[in-house]
């Protein structure tokens, strides 16, 4: 995901973050049936798109470390405690997803 390109569009969405030292966690279990522990960034739910997102990044990173975020789209069962991750349908969703993130980071910054 790079975060160079401008964007100018409209997109209506709610964060769900908060500025505390609070960390979140989720499992996924990998294509070869490994489970990996992945901290979560942030969810935010797009109007636009009618789904909800979740930004993460792998657990085992350090502070400090470059890491790659990957993002999912996801749907919340069993009382928000299990859900299914589905992958990012289109590139207007993925700018979208770069445009809350960098909105995201500027907020993180102040």
């Amino acid at each position: 995901m790079s975060e160079n390109k401008e964007h100018n569009h409209d997109h209506e969405h709610d964060h769900d973050h908060d500025h505390e030292d609070t960390h979140e966690y989720i499992t996924i279990v990998n294509e070869q049936g490994d489970e990996e522990l992945y901290e979560i960034l942030f969810t935010f739910d797009s109007v636009d798109y009618e789904k909800s997102y979740v930004l993460v990044f792998p657990a085992s990173s350090s502070e400090g470390d470059e890491v790659e975020l990957e993002a999912f789209s996801y749907q919340e069962t069993d009382g928000g405690l299990e859900g299914t991750l589905s992958p990012i349908e289109s590139d207007e969703e993925w700018d979208m997803i770069e445009e809350v993130l960098n909105t995201f980071i500027e907020e993180e910054e102040e």
